[in-house]
Parts: C-alpha cells; structure tokens; sequence
C-alpha cells in the first residue's frame, strides 16, 4: 500500500472522478485531533459523493443520513493499494484529521 498526497488543484477533479464510482460503497469517517480524540462520527453507512468546492473551500462528504462538511481542507492523502483506494485522509487548518475509511477497496478512475 501506499499514501499518495494530492496537490490542492487536483482535488476537485480527482473527487468528481471518484464519486462517479463511489454510488452504493459503504464508508465510515472518523475524525481525530488532539483537542477531540478520536471520534467515529459514521459507521458503516452508503456512501453518495465527494466533492470539493473551491468556491467555499470545503470537502463534501454525502451519506445516506449524514452530510460531512470540512472546511478550509490543507491536506489530502489517499491510500491506494495499486489501483484500489482504501481511505481518504482530509486535514483540515484546525489540525483535525477527517478519515474516510472505504470497506470494499474502490477501483481508481482513471484521470480524463
């Protein structure tokens, strides 16, 4: 396996391409820092999207039940098994880690 960190105009690109594929996956998201431990915040829940808006620079997580917002994102890195993703790690400017966990390992689109 291996971490890959994308550069900030990538994202938006990269999360169309993949939430193209994402429909039906199951995801949880944990979120860690140091002022609030680490907190499971979904557990195993349908995944609908990823998006980033620039605009308002945040990354979207959509869940049946649940919308994920994190705001002003400064790092993302994807953890990649070949051409399989098996998480997104999104930090945020409150050093606060949003990990996006996928429990079947995505196939990665390939760039258009």
């Amino acid at each position: 396996m291996a971490t890959v960190r994308l550069e900030k105009d990538r994202w938006e690109g990269f999360f169309d391409r993949v939430s193209r594929v994402l429909e039906g996956e199951q995801a949880e998201i944990e979120v860690a820092g140091l002022d609030l431990g680490d907190q499971l915040e979904t557990e195993w829940v349908q995944l609908l999207g990823i998006t980033f808006d620039p605009k308002d620079d945040l990354v979207e997580v959509a869940l049946a039940g649940v919308d994920h917002l994190v705001r002003h994102p400064r790092e993302i890195d994807v953890e990649e098994d070949g051409t399989l993703i098996r998480s997104i790690l999104v930090r945020d400017d409150a050093g606060h880690e949003h990990i996006i966990r996928l429990r079947t390992p995505l196939a990665l689109p390939k760039a258009a």
